[in-house]
């Protein structure tokens, strides 16, 4: 018998997903004869009864499951013996805080299969949450422009938006932010702050939840070239949107057309191209994939130049949705919570303050965003980890990693096997 465990997350109080739904609980059981023990939780999305009406079992410990399928990090103190572990590691960038946690699963001749790690052969992530990051995070980054313009003595609609976990599902969130769409159509939104341009750093999955969001409003997408334009406009009854593409984010530094090879092989051979564009922004979004040998895209001399030019700059906020600490943003200097999601960062003393008030740029960095939509996040998330499931657990991993029976795109995503780090991430020894 097959018998996959489902583990209570313990991060944090905001963490309420779930990798697999009941219903997907009872798919696995009724198709593939997969059996699903689940820890108690009162804080999981989904409650105790709905996974036991699906066929689960609700135990104290997971140790008669041989396939552990979590969401976040898992604590040291949790690991069992030569188990398999399936969740978020976020490892692979050789994160000194988890690494003991990664060291500990090598000692106990564990294997563990990341999430993000799962691929398709163009390299697009198969299973992410990628995309309610993007919901969440604009929904709360609009909450902070309402917020901040209210504190500067500019009522606008968008004073009206809740934080996203305070809708709690994406049908509410909807209905009430079309709501607001149709009063800026209708009364259009104060001079003082017209025409809002929102810009959009980043093509991916995050980006898509961002684009979709702003997409309940009145809005117009026009490209970087067009931003000049639509302000000399003034137009007040709609939202500008601007996706950056990669080539007006950054800038060869020898003047040479950008190359998307020639961007991932010399990173170095480039520099930021924000600059330029940040004046004319009401809020910027950073949907962006960031590496320490990437150029940082807003740094704190960028909003220095822009607050040392304008006295008090259109941009209002920025909606740090990757939130890489000291990353693409580099005044990200911490993570925040849902229920206190921004802070100020003011370049003249280059310190932040909690909260939307103050000298500088609102910053809006909470790391956990699908979090706050755990409903909407874990039904989608299920369904795509759900195909996968069946080869997990039937695979035979008593064996080498080469001759491991998984598909390509699980095979790829096995960091160690039976307690030894696989070919592609020997690389992490070095960070152990």
């Amino acid at each position: 018998m097959r018998v996959l465990g489902i583990r209570r997350e313990t991060k944090n109080r905001w963490e309420r997903r779930v990798p697999i739904v009941p219903h997907d609980v009872y798919e696995l059981r009724k198709r593939h004869r997969i059996h699903t023990l689940i820890e108690p939780s009162e804080q999981r999305i989904f409650s105790e009864e709905e996974y036991v009406k699906n066929g689960a079992v609700v135990v104290d410990n997971l140790k008669d499951a041989n396939y552990i399928f979590g969401v976040k990090e898992i604590p040291i103190n949790y690991f069992e013996e030569k188990k398999v572990y399936v969740f978020f590691s976020h490892t692979i960038k050789g994160q000194k805080y988890n690494m003991p946690m990664l060291k500990k699963m090598l000692e106990l001749k564990d294997t563990l299969i990341d999430y993000e790690l799962i691929r398709d052969e163009e390299g697009k992530r198969l299973i992410f949450f990628g995309y309610h990051a993007g919901l969440a995070g604009a929904i709360d980054t609009l909450w902070a422009y309402g917020q901040r313009l209210l504190k500067e003595g500019i009522k606008t609609p968008f004073v009206r938006i809740k934080r996203s976990f305070e809708y709690g599902r994406m049908d509410k969130a909807e209905i009430h932010l079309k709501d607001i769409g149709e009063q800026i159509a209708e009364e259009g939104l104060p001079e003082e702050i017209s025409p809002m341009i929102v810009g959009i750093m980043g093509r991916g999955n995050v980006s898509k939840g961002v684009q979709d969001i702003i997409k309940l409003f009145p809005y117009e997408e026009i490209d970087a070239r067009s931003i000049k334009e639509a302000i000399k406009e003034k137009k007040s009854n709609r939202i500008f949107m601007v996706v950056f593409r990669p080539e007006e984010r950054v800038r060869n530094v020898f003047g040479e057309v950008y190359s998307r090879e020639d961007y991932y092989t010399h990173p170095e051979h480039y520099i930021s191209n924000m600059p330029k564009h940040l004046p004319f922004l009401s809020i910027l979004f950073n949907a962006t994939y960031w590496e320490e040998k990437y150029p940082r895209l807003v740094t704190k001399s960028h909003v220095k130049e822009l607050f040392d030019k304008y006295d008090n700059p259109k941009l209002k906020v920025i909606g740090d949705i990757t939130c890489d600490i000291e990353g693409s943003v580099e005044f990200t200097v911490k993570a925040t919570m849902p229920d206190e999601p921004c802070f100020v960062y003011d370049p003249f003393t280059d310190s932040i303050k909690d909260g939307v008030i103050g000298r500088g740029i609102v910053v809006m960095a909470v790391d956990n965003l699908p979090a706050e939509l755990p409903y909407d996040a874990s039904v989608f998330f299920s369904h795509r980890l759900k195909p996968f499931v069946p080869y997990i657990v039937r695979a035979n991993y008593s064996t080498s990693f080469g001759r491991l029976n998984l598909p390509l795109e699980i095979k790829n995503a096995v960091i160690a096997l039976n307690g030894e780090l696989t070919p592609n991430f020997k690389y992490l020894e070095k960070y152990l």
